[in-house]
């Protein structure tokens, strides 16, 4: 297969490695909006800054420049983006007539002069690419250890059985299992949620409360998902797979997330503004907490933690104080029905 990731980052990077990689021998090219990251990765064939101290496969190619030029006659796109980039790219690429996936995971942000919610990634495409034959690649994987090559499972989600063969295709092999699942919806809440309800996870740990309040916080962040998703039209055994369950458990507890890194910081005392300036990267639940609120709002559906954690974010709570109120809930059946 001829395969085009668009954006450099360490998950595009390390994606496009490891496709790069594989046995059936595709021809790989990743495309960076900068050129002088282009240049650089060129002349060290690694990415430094998001990856440093990781090889590119000499038969990676990379590009730069004009993005529909080099879309042009490939048999799947990647876009890599984070989410704040994603429309301008479905709208460049909407008249491709090849299958193509998103890796970003989250809500877009809303206008500010505007009462709009933020929208999911297939709601985007939806507007700005309505014919495109378009999905998501998502599932619990942190970029380092796929470019290391260390075991991963990812799911394809789309609509389009080509979307989700061609995902497979490109991308299932001996250390990365690919799983085709039709519930994009579904696979996109995961992606979304889960991230706010790491910040969470990571201030519970943050304030040493122990591994019996982390395993509730993340098991009633899972009913919050669930009941968000299904009033979305997703389907509740989405929610107990890789981009349910899985993504979820790996942001809340593993040292590689961004969003688990905000709450350990935001338990320190640092202000949201010093948490986020010292990851150097973007955490993308710090964006989806209000979205994710105000669309549960619209719906009826009760979000706790996502409440809590968009207090906290916004200044209303002192860490201490917002663990206090979760975990001074009212008691209810477990577990819940509809």
């Amino acid at each position: 297969m001829k395969i085009v990731v668009f954006g450099a980052g360490a998950w595009g990077t390390a994606l496009a490695m490891n496709a790069a990689r594989h046995p059936a021998g595709h021809a790989v090219t990743l495309w960076a909006r900068n050129a002088q990251q282009v240049a650089d990765m060129q002349a060290r064939r690694e990415n430094l800054r998001y990856l440093p101290g990781v090889p590119l496969p000499e038969n990676l190619a990379l590009a730069q420049g004009d993005a529909l030029q080099c879309a042009r006659d490939a048999d799947l796109l990647i876009v890599a983006t984070p989410m704040a980039a994603l429309r301008s790219f479905l709208a460049l690429l909407r008249d491709c007539q090849v299958p193509l996936a998103w890796l970003c995971k989250g809500f877009e942000a809303a206008p500010a002069d505007s009462d709009s919610f933020g929208l999911l990634a297939h709601e985007i495409c939806a507007q700005v690419a309505p014919d495109l034959k378009a999905g998501a690649l998502s599932g619990p994987s942190f970029a380092q250890e796929v470019a290391h090559g260390q075991p991963t499972a990812l799911v394809a989600a789309s609509a389009h059985e080509a979307v989700r063969h061609a995902l497979v295709q490109a991308f299932h092999g001996p250390s990365l299992r690919v799983y085709a699942n039709d519930d994009l919806i579904g696979v996109e809440i995961g992606g979304a949620v889960k991230n706010v309800l790491a910040i969470a996870v990571g201030l519970c740990d943050g304030l040493q409360l122990g591994l019996n309040a982390r395993a509730a916080l993340i098991t009633r962040g899972l009913a919050e998902m669930t009941r968000l998703g299904l009033a979305l039209g997703a389907r509740s055994e989405t929610f107990l797979g890789l981009a349910g369950v899985g993504d979820l458990v790996l942001t809340a507890t593993g040292d590689l997330s961004r969003n688990r890194r905000v709450g350990l910081l935001l338990a320190q005392g640092q202000s949201l503004q010093q948490a986020v300036a010292s990851l150097g990267h973007v955490a993308e639940g710090v964006y989806s907490a209000h979205t994710a609120v105000q669309r549960a709002r619209s719906l009826g559906v009760e979000m706790p933690i996502a409440e809590t954690v968009v207090a906290l974010l916004d200044g209303r709570l002192h860490a201490a104080d917002a663990v206090a109120l979760l975990m001074e809930r009212e008691p209810r059946a477990e577990p819940e029905r509809g």
